[in-house]
């Protein structure tokens, strides 16, 4: 089986698939998935809400990671003299 068949092959079948949440087992998935949520809600809603106090603390270290990437972090701090620094 050369390239093109194997390629041509597979985009037929990628194309017979129907989209997510039109088969039975997806929908009963889904059925499940929100039955689990409403009892984890009701049954744990003070450990869930427990949790919520901490995650604006949690959020300071996962923003400094995240945010350095657009100013190409401490590196160049203090070696660019084109940064309103007179010479």
């Amino acid at each position: 089986m050369s390239f093109d068949n194997h390629t041509a092959e597979h985009s037929a079948q990628r194309s017979d698939r129907k989209g997510f949440l039109t088969s039975p087992a997806d929908l009963v998935m889904i059925g499940f998935l929100a039955i689990a949520g409403v009892y984890l809600w009701i049954e744990h809603r003070a450990h869930l809400l427990g949790v919520v106090v901490w995650l604006p603390l949690l959020a300071c270290p996962l923003m400094h990671l995240f945010m350095h990437h657009g100013h190409g972090g401490h590196a160049e701090h203090g070696q660019n003299p084109s940064h309103g620094e007179r010479q």
